[in-house]
């Protein structure tokens, strides 16, 4: 018998719903997300930038994946009417030749990525309220409106024939016949479709679909959890342009940096807090006005304290722990002599919002080879 779908997406966050817009061109997909909204856990809490692809390391597939996906993303945002502005970036240093400063922009010219060097009076003229003594500006950096994103690549997805189900939990996986007998659950009871392959786009909860589908998760990489806090600054925008320091010397993010929406607020976040377990608490304690003051003054000397306010916050599927280097994405596939083709998208945080598209791509590409 012909399997029900030809591909089933776990997951409906952006890279979920990015693979279910492409894979629904000539595929019969079928995508589940547990909660009732897509995009609802780490694709909807994040700083919304558009990335350059400066920060990652030579030939990994979020170097690759970030400067393909910018191109397509903000090709996509023209063609699809979804809100994005081109802000630039300045990435910030106290010292006018600042070895990291200066490893960033020979990066960028091997990249063929536009970047501007600027003088501590050309910052000046540029950010006024920015104390730095030099800066590498960005032009290709962005932001956007990641909300309405998630919507297009929805509407594209289903108009392409895509059948997309919230509220509706993966309860197992199975592979029989060279087919995914599959188990999920609504409010209204549990029931099965057959799929000839499978995505595992689930993010945070990515190990346990990967459990509950038979894969041997002692071969998958460790999954840590990292919460990031943002604040809001509420007054009038201070800067025109994104400012973020240089990047953390343990590689665990890219600062507390300054971003703006595209109503022109600026926010700062986020930081880095790793937490045991999948922990559902995303409130920001005030008390962290303090560590975030500190952050934020060594290059926005003048920040009025009594203007930061607690935001929100996002947890990000990392894998690499405290004080160990980044990794990279990771796309594994169960290679089970008795199983069906089967894909699980793992440490899949920044950049992926801006990869995602590009991700889509070499997901579409790889399912093609597996057999």
């Amino acid at each position: 018998m012909p399997a029900d779908f030809d591909v089933t997406i776990i997951g409906g966050g952006v890279i979920g719903l990015a693979c279910a817009r492409t894979l629904s061109a000539d595929r019969s997909v079928l995508l589940v997300e547990q909660h009732g909204l897509f995009g609802s856990e780490t694709s909807s809490r994040n700083s919304e930038v558009i990335h350059a692809g400066l920060y990652y390391p030579p030939g990994s597939l979020k170097e690759s994946l970030c400067i393909a996906g910018r191109k397509q993303l903000y090709a996509f945002c023209e063609q699809h009417d979804v809100p994005y502005r081109r802000t630039g970036k300045l990435i910030v240093a106290p010292s006018p030749d600042h070895p990291e400063l200066n490893r960033l922009e020979q990066k960028a010219q091997s990249l063929n990525i536009p970047t501007e060097r600027l003088t501590r009076q050309e910052i000046n003229e540029r950010e006024p309220h920015v104390r730095a003594e030099a800066a590498l500006f960005s032009p290709e950096t962005g932001i956007l409106d990641s909300h309405t994103y998630m919507l297009r690549l929805q509407q594209e997805a289903e108009r392409q024939g895509a059948l997309l189900m919230k509220r509706t939990r993966y309860l197992s996986g199975k592979a029989e016949n060279g087919l995914w007998n599959i188990s999920l659950q609504t409010s209204d009871g549990e029931f099965r479709v057959t799929s000839e392959r499978m995505i595992n786009a689930a993010g945070l909860h990515s190990h346990d679909v990967a459990a509950r589908s038979g894969t041997d998760t002692s071969l998958l990489p460790p999954l840590h959890y990292c919460r990031g806090h943002y604040f809001s600054y509420q007054g009038s925008a201070p800067f025109r342009h994104l400012i973020y320091p240089l990047p953390e010397k343990d590689l665990a993010g890219l600062g507390i940096h300054a971003t703006l929406d595209l109503g022109g607020q600026v926010r700062f976040g986020p930081d880095t807090q790793f937490i045991n377990g999948h922990s559902r608490v995303y409130e920001v304690s005030p008390t962290l006005k303090t560590k975030f003051c500190r952050a934020i003054s060594s290059y926005f000397p003048n920040v009025d304290v009594s203007q930061l306010h607690p935001d929100y916050a996002g947890i990000r599927p990392k894998l690499s722990g405290p004080g160990e280097p980044a990794q990279d994405f990771v796309i594994f596939g169960d290679n089970r002599p008795e199983a069906a083709p089967l894909l699980h998208l793992l440490g899949i945080e920044s950049p992926g919002l801006t990869s995602s598209l590009a991700l889509a791509d070499k997901i579409t590409a790889r399912l093609s080879t597996e057999t």
